[in-house]
């Protein structure tokens, strides 16, 4: 077997790491974790990768209407062995069950201050097509 000399996930890591999404998704919808500050919180996930060997889950998450979200990541990962435990029966086509670890999606973050830059005055006046030069 050949290994991929890029360092892009393969097709298997994503598919799995979708999976995953979804059954982290379905335990914290359906109330599972008991936890006052985990139950009161939307969480969004949005992306879960795997590592090569498919043991280990990063979730990323956004705790939406949260202005701590530290609290929150810190209550996911306390109680990630249990949620572990909780994702067997929606990934039972797994040989081995992947360690959950919980952390923050900055990834919003950094759309917002792309935008922000766009939309800053000196990037617009480079941008704007009206602007002709009358030299």
């Amino acid at each position: 077997m050949t290994r991929s000399t890029s360092s892009a996930p393969s097709q298997r890591m994503l598919r799995v790491g979708e999976q995953v999404r979804a059954a982290i998704t379905q335990v914290l919808q359906r109330g599972e974790v008991r936890d006052p500050l985990i139950e009161k919180t939307v969480i969004s996930i949005s992306e879960v990768r795997m590592s090569p060997d498919l043991k280990i889950a990063t979730a990323y998450v956004t705790p939406l209407g949260v202005a701590d979200h530290a609290a929150v990541i810190e209550a996911l990962n306390k109680h990630a062995k249990f949620i572990r435990g909780r994702l067997g029966p929606q990934l039972r086509q797994m040989k081995y069950m992947p360690d959950v670890r919980f952390r923050d999606d900055t990834s919003f973050d950094n759309y917002q201050k792309i935008d922000q830059l766009l939309r800053s005055p000196e990037v617009s006046r480079d941008l704007d097509p009206d602007t002709d030069d009358e030299e």
